[in-house]
Parts: C-alpha cells; sequence; structure tokens
C-alpha cells in the first residue's frame, strides 16, 4: 500500500473504499467509544430508522459486533446465533425491515478513536446473494490495510497537531474492558488482558466490576468515573457502566470499563469521523477549542458558544455523548501538559502551574495529586524511574 493511500484512507471513507471492490446492498461501521457502548459512525445508503433503531437499545442486541472484535475475525449471524440467526433481534430489528438478507461483519482495530475497536456490517438482498468465500478474503486483506493506514495516519497527526504534547510515558495499552457476573474479562480475550493491562488495575477493575453489580437496586444502567492506580502508583480515568442485561455480552449483569483518551487522542479526531451522528459531530469543535485554550480557563458560555448552543444544553449532551463534562476535559488537558512539562524537568512547579492555567501551585499540586494520586514532584521521579527502566529493557 502506497503513501498516498495511507494517507487518505480513513474511517470517513472506509465503506466507499470496501464498496470497490465487494459490492453491497447498504452498510455501516459500528464503533465502541469512550462511554461504554456501540455506535454508529458511518453509514452507506442506510435509512435513519436503522440508525435510530441501532442507537435506541439494538446495540445492546449486536453480539455480531462484540464477537468479531472478541475473535478477530469475520463473522456471520450465523457462526453466532447458529440456526436461530433469524429470530435474533439484530436480524429482525435491523435486518429484516429493511428487505436486507445476508450480513457479513469485518473487526477492525481502531476505526475512530484510539484504542476502541469497531467493525463494519455489510448487508445484501436476496437477489444479491450471500457474500463468497473469496469475498471474505478480499474483506480481511482490506481490514488490514484500513487499520495500517488509519494507524499511520494518527501517529502523523498527533505528532504535529496535538497540543499538549504526547506524553513519553506508557498508557494502558487496553483501553476497554468489559466483565461479566463473575468479575472475568469477557472481553477482550483473557490473554490480551493479561498481557496489556496491568496487574494492578486488573485487580480493581475486578473489585469495582463487583461493587458495582451489587449495588445496581433495581436500575437498568450505573455509570460513574472514577480513577484506578496502576502498579507503579499512577492514576488512570475510566467511565465505568454496569449494565443489569447486555445480551450482546451474555446473561446476567456486565460492567465496562473505558479508559479516557487524552487531550492527543481526542486532538486526532474530525466532526467527519461521526457521520451518522450529527450532534456529536457538531461538539468536535468545541474540544479543538478547550484544548488550545484551557490554559487561559475559557468559560463554559464561550464554549458553548463555538458550536451555537446554550451553556446548558451543550453541557448536558456534551456529557451525555462524550462521557465526560467540559470540565473533566479542561483539567485533563491541564493534567496532561503538566506532565509533559514535569518529565521535560525545564520549569519549576509554580511556573509550570501557572503555564498550565492553575491559580497558583498550591492549587496545581491538590489537583494533579488528585488526578494521579501522586504530588508532582513524586510523580516525576516515578515518570523518570520509569522511562530507566523502559531504556534498561531495550
Amino acid at each position: 500500500m502506497t503513501t498516498t493511500t495511507r494517507e487518505q484512507l480513513n474511517s470517513r471513507n472506509v465503506l466507499d473504499f470496501v464498496k470497490k471492490s465487494v459490492p453491497f446492498a447498504q452498510a455501516i461501521l459500528v464503533t465502541s467509544v469512550p462511554r461504554g457502548d456501540l455506535q454508529v459512525a458511518q453509514p452507506t445508503n442506510v435509512p435513519e430508522p436503522m440508525l435510530k433503531a441501532y442507537s435506541n437499545g439494538l446495540h445492546a442486541e449486536d453480539a455480531l459486533t462484540w464477537q468479531a472484535m472478541l475473535q478477530k475475525r469475520i463473522l456471520r449471524p450465523t457462526d453466532v446465533w447458529d440456526d436461530q440467526a433469524t429470530q435474533s433481534a439484530y436480524y429482525r430489528q435491523l435486518v429484516e425491515p429493511n428487505g436486507l438478507r445476508h450480513v457479513i461483519v469485518v473487526p477492525l482495530a481502531a476505526p475512530v478513536i484510539d484504542g476502541y475497536p469497531g467493525t463494519v456490517h455489510l448487508f445484501r438482498t436476496a437477489d444479491q446473494g450471500d457474500f463468497t468465500r473469496a469475498e471474505q478474503e478480499r474483506l480481511a486483506e482490506l481490514a488490514e490495510k484500513f487499520d495500517d493506514a488509519v494507524a499511520h495516519s494518527r501517529t502523523g497527526r498527533r505528532g504535529t497537531s496535538c497540543s499538549p504534547r504526547p506524553l513519553a510515558i506508557e498508557r494502558p495499552t487496553i483501553h476497554l474492558l468489559v466483565m461479566d457476573n463473575n468479575a472475568k474479562p469477557a472481553f477482550p480475550a483473557l490473554a490480551d488482558v493479561e498481557e496489556g493491562l496491568d496487574h494492578g488495575l486488573r485487580n480493581q477493575m475486578a473489585e469495582f466490576a463487583r461493587r458495582y453489580q451489587h449495588n445496581l437496586n433495581g436500575t437498568g444502567l450505573y455509570a460513574d468515573r472514577i480513577s484506578l492506580a496502576d502498579s507503579h502508583g499512577d492514576h488512570w480515568p475510566f467511565r465505568v457502566v454496569t449494565y443489569r442485561n447486555y445480551p450482546a455480552l451474555g446473561n446476567g449483569p456486565i460492567t465496562v470499563y473505558a479508559l479516557q483518551p487524552d487531550c492527543c487522542e481526542w486532538g486526532v479526531i474530525k466532526p467527519q469521523d461521526f457521520g451518522a451522528d450529527p450532534e456529536l459531530s457538531r461538539l468536535i469543535p468545541a474540544l479543538k477549542f478547550m484544548q488550545a485554550e484551557f490554559r487561559r480557563g475559557p468559560s463554559l458560555s464561550e464554549i458553548s458558544g463555538t458550536v451555537n448552543l446554550s451553556p446548558f444544553h451543550f453541557h448536558r449532551r456534551f456529557t451525555e455523548l462524550l462521557g465526560l463534562t467540559p470540565k473533566q476535559y479542561m483539567l485533563g488537558c491541564q493534567i496532561h501538559e503538566a506532565k509533559a512539562e514535569l518529565i521535560a524537568g525545564e520549569k519549576e512547579l509554580a511556573q509550570i502551574a501557572k503555564d498550565c492555567g492553575f491559580a497558583h501551585q498550591s492549587h496545581f499540586t491538590s489537583r494533579f495529586k488528585q488526578a494521579t494520586g501522586m504530588t508532582p514532584t513524586r510523580w516525576r521521579r516515578m515518570a523518570q524511574q520509569r522511562g530507566k527502566a523502559a531504556v534498561a529493557a531495550n
């Protein structure tokens, strides 16, 4: 694949790219998102009722997406539901009402947001016939090209346009974790979890999953934002959602942990990446504005004005659609930049506090410790030790 192809292929045009090789009647690009569920990001020839059905709860029945992401292979409905595929809610609510018959689902590593996998669903009518084995093999090749192109593009964009700067410290490699009703990993595969997720985080996640599932108290779901420490003592922000019932992932309650993207990960997202959700797309410029202006602490009115919404409506929809408040996002930008300055080691704490938009050094220390579990000085020492250990290991 050429450099030009890598630069041009992205989540906005992947369905058009696929259709050149494998024809279909309708298609959707589904992605997991940091608020703890699934969302249609891009549609092709899909009627509005189909998109609404998915967002209004059908995503909780989409075992095809979860299994394709879990198994990392192309699946059909019969691979998940056997001979009961046509009786599944997915088939009865998404496929049949739209005059479709055949479905194939292709897993993607991270189509929209780093660390958040997704899938492409391709649909055909009865007249078009089922997807052939040769077409399935071609789809696997196209998915590999897409994943490579997206990873290449994000690396370049993050390095040149990110403000705050990328951090020279390892984040958890698994951003999305699902625990079953026994507080055991249901997604991703156990081997991936053991390899890619710090044992200190795993233990805390299991503990909180048991607690949240025990305390559902009759509600359909419970959502929270918590900070969990890894084995180095560094804290990471997670959105946690516990569902009483989520059929796509099995029987009984399940808990979803979604590592919140840092400023650089949010910064590479464009409004067009969520072509199926105009309301979410509308909020992306506000993210860019806060990322650029967090040091001076813009007001909620100023931020909401960038997307022509009232402060109340903006705050409510931002929180619902992104899983965090505007204030939490801007604090995340401040902490991220402060970490970069601490690693660089070129400024005193008072100057870092001022440059990152904190009122004074004690305010900076207080908020930094609240976010990371450590004082800035202790965190810098920990980061330096981790850096030396990483160099020695290589």
